[in-house]
């Protein structure tokens, strides 16, 4: 069967208003034309549909249960027409993004009021869970799209947001926060404040002892950058955290000084799956959450340019 939107368009009109003239003037075509549609529509449903009179052309008890189906046809139709441009237009669309909790506190929610702002149709809903975790909601369609450090990952997009660096965070008012820049070096024989070595940010962490030819010692090891930083605030030791961290520090008695020699530094990027089109909603958001990170906090733009 092959029945066409242009026959059951033309049908409807004819029901509508009861006389094939009137209908081909409202659809702007031909009468002959718009008749020949219908016969075709009779035959391929292998129906009488009207029954034509010289005054009336009038709906068959087949055509009129015809009809019903015909009008949702087109109306739901013509209701996936409107969601789809609505969608092209970004003025409805919904984004899942997964990302570590300290950044999706420091970073999603500049990106989601710009969005709101901008395109207030568009939804955008936070997964926030590990690295792996993230990994796992892409692969498996719970999430659009992750934000943040990420080893390269087989069948993954990347595209870079920002470039992050690590900071040492101390207590405010302590010697290393009045220090302009510290070298790894001079970490020496300090209480250090490391995260666990499932975290990612340990591996930049040793890297940078490493460089000094330090032995890493952590006085204190926690899983969660705020846990770090309510050690920091209490005197308990010093931090190297990432420059992002700085969103989250801004209620503490808590300082942030670069770290140099060397200075390590880390790709913030969005990741989704390979070969997969963007959605309109997907590129607002990304657009949005560029203009949050470029304004999340100045010290993340000293460290990119370092």
């Amino acid at each position: 069967m092959a029945v066409s939107l242009r026959q059951i368009r033309a049908f409807l009109a004819v029901a509508e208003h009861g006389a094939f003239t009137r209908a081909a003037e409202r659809l702007k075509v031909a009468q002959p034309a718009l008749s020949a549609l219908v016969r075709e529509l009779e035959r391929e449903v292998g129906l009488r549909l009207f029954d034509r009179t010289t005054r009336r052309v009038e709906l068959t008890e087949g055509g009129r249960e015809f009809r019903a189906a015909a009008e949702t046809i087109v109306r739901d139709l013509d209701a996936a027409v409107r969601d789809a441009a609505d969608r092209g237009k970004r003025r409805r669309g919904r984004v899942v993004v997964a990302a570590p909790p300290m950044l999706a506190a420091a970073a999603l929610p500049a990106a989601i009021l710009d969005m709101a702002d901008r395109h207030p149709g568009l939804e955008v809903a936070v997964v926030d869970v590990g690295v792996e975790a993230i990994l796992e909601a892409l692969r498996a369609g719970r999430a659009d799209c992750g934000v943040g450090t990420f080893l390269d990952g087989e069948g993954l997009e990347r595209r870079r947001l920002t470039r992050d660096r690590l900071m040492l965070f101390s207590a405010a008012g302590s010697a290393f926060a009045r220090r302009a820049s510290l070298a790894w070096a001079d970490l020496a024989g300090a209480p250090i404040i490391a995260l666990t070595r499932e975290s990612g940010l340990r591996r930049l962490v040793d890297f940078g002892f490493e460089s000094a030819r330090m032995a890493l010692a952590p006085r204190y090891e926690v899983a969660q950058i705020a846990t770090a930083l309510a050690l920091v605030e209490a005197g308990l030791g010093v931090a190297p955290l990432p420059a992002y961290a700085m969103a989250a520090a801004t209620h503490r008695a808590v300082a942030a000084t670069a770290l140099v020699a060397p200075t390590i530094g880390r790709d913030i990027s969005l990741i989704r799956l390979a070969g997969r089109s963007a959605s309109p909603a997907m590129s607002a958001f990304e657009a949005s959450l560029r203009r949050a990170l470029r304004s999340l906090a100045p010290v993340i733009a000293r460290g990119a340019a370092s």
